[in-house]
């Protein structure tokens, strides 16, 4: 299932972000601890009443120097865009404004529902001030207030009874799911074309196709195959193209449907912050990954040169050192071949189970060789370690006191784990529990 999602959209001044971290809680100040890991403030995952969904901030999507009507029309136009239910944000004490009937009357064209929250109705009061608001013609306004936290409840339990009940295709299990992921123009649409090994247009311009994901089945070498949101990759106006995080938007639904996830990096261009943002969602969403450079034909090029890359690769991508990386060139199909068989193999590793008496010989090992560490006088003990899940493989460690177990030791025994059992491409959670 490919969670729901919930956009707000509103002119400015409105308090949109301090709905959307009310609406988020605590989970937005979370960043990885990890080299080159942040978090974008735009768009993140919240849960209601036991539904998980994905939230938008439309605030948080930079136009550029576009004048203020046309920025909240092209934030408002990405929402319908995107979401499945819209949070129509309005502001109290100002009453109803021309720039609110101005986003109301985008939104009635959408054919998407909306929910009207009337915010900063921060004391009984002021309820009185709802009422304009039914001149906009989206039913009952919701008073809440950003400040105070009053009337959250209410806009949650309005919004998620809009939801859609939708399936996602499911494929099965032996079915490689992958998607490509990186900025605009670093040749993600001619990399799916070589890949597949004809000039195709991957999507048609029918209507009610545009925000659908639509997936391409292909099969090689007795593998089935399927490159998710392959919609996502073409072209989508300039609003589209300018909005790096909108790109990112996208990118994060087809991560949280693959198995494998292609971080495709421009040789001509390097490596920039954006490469490193994009990335890292997903790593943090525990998929398998594969780093591949494209465009490598138009590099000029001695024996060093693609070491010397790979070593730009490992210095800027700390958190992704388990992924492989490969050269390729969409346009001349240079070592295109090898891409599958790469994506094969992390995706097998990315399922990879192992036995826990075999696991616990490599712990046994691992502590003669390094034993654990102590804290306030007192030492980690670890009683045993086995596997919990796959996609990505997750291991838990019985130990006599988690707040034992730094960081540094976790590692180490992540480090074992991969030369003993590979798991190249994919990344590896290790959870310690106290053993009760």
């Amino acid at each position: 299932m490919s969670k729901p999602v919930v956009a707000i959209v509103g002119r400015p001044n409105v308090g949109k972000s301090t709905i959307f971290n009310r609406i988020v809680g605590e989970r937005i100040s979370i960043v990885e601890d990890v080299p080159g890991v942040t978090r974008d403030r735009i768009y993140s995952s919240a849960e209601w009443l036991n539904t998980t969904f994905n939230i938008i901030d439309t605030g948080g999507i930079d136009i550029g120097d576009e004048p203020l009507l046309t920025q909240i029309r092209q934030q408002a136009e990405i929402a319908i865009d995107e979401a499945d239910v819209i949070i129509f944000m309005t502001n109290g004490r100002d009453g109803v404004t021309a720039a609110d009937e101005e986003v109301a009357k985008i939104l009635y064209r959408s054919n998407k529902p909306v929910v009207l929250a009337v915010n900063k109705i921060d004391n009984p009061d002021m309820r009185e001030n709802i009422y304009d608001f039914y001149t906009l013609g989206f039913g009952e306004p919701i008073p809440i207030s950003g400040t105070h936290g009053l009337g959250i409840g209410d806009l949650l339990d309005a919004v998620v009874a809009h939801f859609p009940k939708r399936e996602t295709k499911e494929y099965d299990a032996d079915v490689i799911k992958f998607c490509l992921i990186g900025r605009p123009n670093v040749g993600k649409s001619s990399l799916v074309n070589a890949i597949l090994g004809e000039e195709r247009v991957i999507v048609s311009d029918i209507a009610g196709t545009t925000r659908d994901a639509i997936d391409t089945t292909f099969k090689r070498d007795g593998q089935e195959y399927v490159i998710i949101d392959t919609a996502g990759m073409r072209k989508r106006g300039k609003v589209y193209e300018s909005t790096e995080k909108y790109s990112v938007l996208r990118a994060l639904k087809a991560i949280e449907r693959s198995d494998v996830v292609l971080v495709v990096i421009n040789a001509e261009e390097g490596i920039i912050e954006q490469d490193k943002k994009i990335a890292g969602y997903a790593h943090e969403a525990g998929r398998g990954v594969v780093i591949v450079v494209n465009k490598w034909d138009a590099i000029e090029k001695d024996e060093k040169t693609m070491n010397e890359f790979e070593k730009k690769i490992r210095d800027h991508f700390q958190f992704l050192d388990y992924a492989p990386v490969v050269f390729v060139s969409a346009k001349t199909k240079q070592r295109l071949h090898k891409l599958l068989p790469v994506i094969q193999m992390v995706s097998e590793n990315h399922a990879m189970r192992v036995q826990t008496n075999v696991l616990n010989e490599v712990l046994m090992d691992a502590i003669a060789m390094n034993p654990t560490p102590t804290h306030n006088g007192q030492r980690l003990k670890i009683y045993y370690m086995t596997q919990v899940a796959v996609k990505p493989p997750t291991f838990v460690v019985f130990v006599n006191d988690p707040e034992l177990m730094h960081f540094s030791y976790e590692r180490f025994l992540e480090n074992r784990i991969r030369d003993t059992f590979g798991f190249e491409g994919t990344p590896i959670k290790i959870i310690a529990r106290p053993k009760n």
